[in-house]
């Protein structure tokens, strides 16, 4: 190692205790050095204080111990000879099963460097060496499933099962690259000239993985189609982790970490099927593909193309940026989208797909109340830590950031001198795959569109009023269809039902419930009804128990006044429930408009029936 890198070697050291054991060598410290833990990872805006997992830190040069001074929660000082090596040792605690942090035990293990390897501060952009040793440990080495490592890291020194060395340029491109451990499955296909290989940890005898990777091909197919140019990595990694229940993933600049649930994989037909049609995803392996398209083009837009306050990260504070809206959100519309390019979904599973998002935020009252830019701001505070008042206080940039990328392609194709793919693929180009403002959206909206978009910025963007996609749907041709809202949007609440009864997740703004005074925690017992009372000639009240909320409508009726009997605190209350209303407008639902006209199926159709093209 020469004197201006800096190595790390991790060893798996108690698989039963969960603990990584980590040794980190600076070549050529300072007098002073400093080193510390990141307390987030990019691409999730939450302060995970990943510290806290760190056992004592022990430093020396040579056979000569020195004194660790830790300055604050995540930062140690340690006094040291300049001309010596430095070596540092510690272990790290890793029970976290996402795609955030680090995960160990007789299984399994993955890590992100970000949760597991101290940065050296000054030594930031000097060259990373990454050394892991081949377990020694009896459940590693079993025959017939040996351990293996899995990482998009450039190799160095490696054994043809991954374990060895691998080098990054800079802390920045370690901390890009999560490694995975075990006995996973793994496969690999060619698109656009670039290889991909596909990892799988966890996954049941029935997965098909074939068919995962014929889907993943043609995804990734499809994306790289989109963006001008050739893909901008040498080979890309797909590490999965399929678990009882999960999901979710994390984007990095040559892979991806992904979570799903076992009933999210592909499996092999089995006898009982009923003649189901292979390679016909259902609605829970659409979930995944969708997830695969989601994480593999945020490899353009946010790893590539990204905010300007994020050329270059603080790891020890919150890196905020108005733009998640554009990043996540726009990306959260190119994955279903990508689907139906790459032939995984038809047509009327991807309107489903949009219909579903269209009513997520039609039925979130915090929509009224922050705008996307905003929220884009309050990521480090709101979204990763969502409650029950959550749908009230704020709106997804995901899900609206999605409604408004619809409405930009909309209105573009519309008019007829753009879509939205030819905005996108102009911003790579003119930010060259790099640091964008809000400035350079606006500048290609204007350059492409051939007018001023500001009222749409200023409306969709930093606006809290409704987008306008029902009335773009209508006029791009696709039927629009609203049908009465379920039971509990009506009341205005969102409830967990179970044996034990109702009990209220989520009271909602302006509804029934709100007017009630019922409370998130409440265990709703039953109602008083006095009409029927009357009727029954049982006195001047009636009650009804209520286990399931359906139980109300058969019972009661919605289109009177009744008294809701909860349970809150250790206390009984009797709270007066008005007549449901019509859950905001009810629930849409979105189908392809019929015609007889033929369909024109070549890029650069403006027909909305042919949205897939450009």
């Amino acid at each position: 190692m020469t004197s201006g890198t800096v190595g790390y070697t991790v060893r798996m050291g108690d698989l039963h205790g969960h603990r990584y054991a980590v040794e980190m060598v600076i070549g050529a410290p300072e007098a002073a050095q400093r080193v510390s833990l990141p307390v987030w990872i990019p691409g999730s805006y939450l302060v995970r204080e990943f510290s806290r997992h760190l056992s004592p830190l022990t430093a020396r040069q040579g056979r000569k111990a020195l004194a660790v001074m830790q300055i604050d929660k995540c930062t140690w000082e340690i006094a040291c000879d300049p001309a010596q090596r430095l070596t540092l040792a510690y272990e790290v605690y890793a029970f976290d099963d996402s795609v955030r942090a680090a995960w160990l035990d007789t299984q399994r293990g993955f890590f992100n460097a970000t949760s597991l390897l101290l940065r050296a501060h000054g030594r930031e952009n000097a060259p990373h060496r990454l050394t892991v040793p081949r377990p020694s440990q009896p459940e590693c080495r079993i025959k017939g499933r040996e351990w293996q490592l899995a990482t998009a890291l450039e190799p160095l020194k490696t054994a043809a099962c991954g374990f060895g060395t691998y080098c990054a340029a800079d802390y920045d491109e370690l901390a890009d690259h999560p490694v995975e451990l075990g006995a996973f499955w793994s496969g690999a296909f060619t698109a656009g000239g670039v290889q991909h290989r596909f990892v799988v940890a966890g996954a049941p005898e029935t997965f098909d993985g074939a068919r995962l990777l014929a889907d993943a091909q043609a995804i990734c197919a499809a994306a790289i189609r989109f963006w001008p140019g050739k893909a901008p990595f040498q080979r890309y990694l797909f590490l999965l982790n399929a678990v009882q229940d999960g999901y979710g993933g994390l984007e990095h600049c040559a892979s991806t970490a992904l979570i799903c649930a076992w009933r999210n994989l592909p499996r092999l037909p089995q006898p009982g099927d009923d003649g189901a049609k292979p390679g016909k995803p259902d609605d829970d392996y659409t979930t995944l593909l969708g997830l695969v398209s989601h994480e593999y083009f945020h490899a353009w837009n946010v790893k590539r193309l990204k905010p300007a306050e994020f050329a270059r990260y603080d790891y020890a504070c919150e890196n905020y940026t108005r733009l998640l809206w554009f990043f996540e959100g726009f990306t959260s519309y190119y994955d279903d989208l990508l689907l139906l390019r790459a032939g995984r979904i038809d047509q009327a599973a991807y309107l489903g797909l949009l219909a579903k998002t269209i009513n997520q935020i039609a039925q979130a009252p915090g929509r009224r109340v922050q705008s996307l830019a905003q929220a884009s701001f309050d990521a480090w505070v709101r979204h990763y830590r969502s409650d029950e008042n959550t749908p009230n206080s704020t709106v997804s940039y995901y899900c609206k950031g999605a409604l408004a990328a619809l409405c930009f392609d909309l209105t573009l194709r519309a008019e007829g001198r753009a879509t939205l793919d030819d905005v996108m693929c102009a911003l790579w180009q003119r930010c060259k795959g790099g640091a964008m403002r809000e400035a350079d959206f606006a500048g290609a909206l204007t350059r492409l569109g051939g007018r001023l978009f500001d009222r749409e910025m200023a409306d969709w963007i930093h606006g809290t009023g409704e987008l306008p996609v029902i009335d773009l749907l209508r006029q791009a041709g696709i039927a629009v269809q609203r049908d009465p809202a379920p039971l509990a949007q009506r009341l205005g609440l969102r409830v967990r039902e179970g044996t034990d009864g109702i009990v209220i997740k989520t009271v909602l703004d302006g509804g029934p419930a709100a007017r009630a005074g019922m409370a998130a925690g409440d265990e709703w017992l039953g109602v008083e009804s006095p009409a029927a009372g009357c009727d029954r000639g049982t006195g001047p009240a009636a009650g009804w128990r209520l286990r399931r909320l359906d139980e109300l409508l058969v019972n009661v009726g919605l289109d009177k006044p009744v008294t809701a009997l909860v349970a809150r605190g250790g206390r009984l209350l009797r709270l007066p429930l008005p007549p449901a209303g019509d859950g905001a407008g009810g629930v849409w639902r979105l189908s392809p408009r019929e015609t007889t006209k033929p369909v024109d199926t070549q890029p650069g159709s403006r027909l909305l029936m042919q949205w897939p093209a450009r």
